[in-house]
């Protein structure tokens, strides 16, 4: 329940302050990016960089297909309200969904046969798949930076210009995800998953969707690559501090 009330009560209100100074039409491509990026909260790579943090990967495991589906039915609705009921309609729903085949219904695939590998001959399948996890994450990141780097380098200008809101929005989501935590009353695995989930967000699942927005949007694929690129660096820190300040 606390993850949920941080990725969908708490986020919404913080993204909503922070993307006032882009709401003029100039700046609709990038608005229209930090919503799409910034609403959804992260169903892959949060569950490997909370289990190098001492988190509760099993538990956010668990809750991937329930965060994944609410975000299905809730980002049309806070797209409405924050940049208006056009960007919703130019949304083509098959991305999402292929994201949605791709993303959990496989892994749920592939968790039933690592558990059935656990029970079985095949136990040693189980090890094998918790040995990839760290690197098959690491290349599937390098491909879709490298498949957008060449926009971003040639436009540097326009999203280096919503860098700030992500700074900031990784400074102030752990703070909202630990005080939701301690209110709960959650143990320290507990915990510490919260705070990660509050801060990383669903950018490989939404960049096929705004890749499929209409041309007047170009640029906002590059600013959910900005948003990867930032939290990557987040990340790194917060497996570090996170184990040493909740504990």
């Amino acid at each position: 329940m606390t993850v949920f009330v941080v990725n969908f009560l708490c986020v919404p209100l913080v993204v909503w302050v922070l993307t006032r100074p882009f709401t003029g039409d100039a700046d609709r491509a990038l608005l229209v990016g930090l919503l799409f990026v910034l609403l959804a909260p992260c169903v892959d790579y949060v569950i490997v960089f909370t289990g190098l943090a001492g988190g509760a990967a099993d538990r956010l495991l668990a809750a991937t297909p329930l965060l994944m589906l609410a975000q299905m039915v809730l980002l049309p609705v806070w797209l409405r309200l924050f940049a208006g009921a056009g960007v919703v309609e130019s949304v083509e729903m098959g991305p999402f969904i292929s994201a949605f085949i791709w993303l959990i219904v496989g892994p749920l695939l592939a968790a039933g046969i690592t558990q059935w590998a656990q029970r079985s001959d095949w136990r040693f399948l189980s090890g094998l798949f918790a040995d990839l996890m760290v690197p098959l994450m690491m290349v599937v990141l390098a491909v879709v930076v490298a498949s957008q780097i060449d926009g971003v380098s040639g436009r540097w200008r326009e999203p280096v210009t919503v860098v700030p809101v992500y700074v900031v929005f990784s400074l102030v989501m752990p703070l909202i995800g630990g005080a939701a935590a301690r209110f709960a009353r959650l143990e320290v695995a507990s915990h510490r998953a919260v705070v990660f989930t509050a801060v990383t967000r669903n950018s490989l699942v939404v960049l096929p969707l705004v890749l499929a927005l209409p041309a007047a949007y170009d640029l906002s694929p590059l600013v959910v690559v900005t948003q990867t690129l930032v939290e990557l660096l987040v990340m790194v820190t917060m497996v570090r501090l996170v184990p040493k300040l909740v504990r």
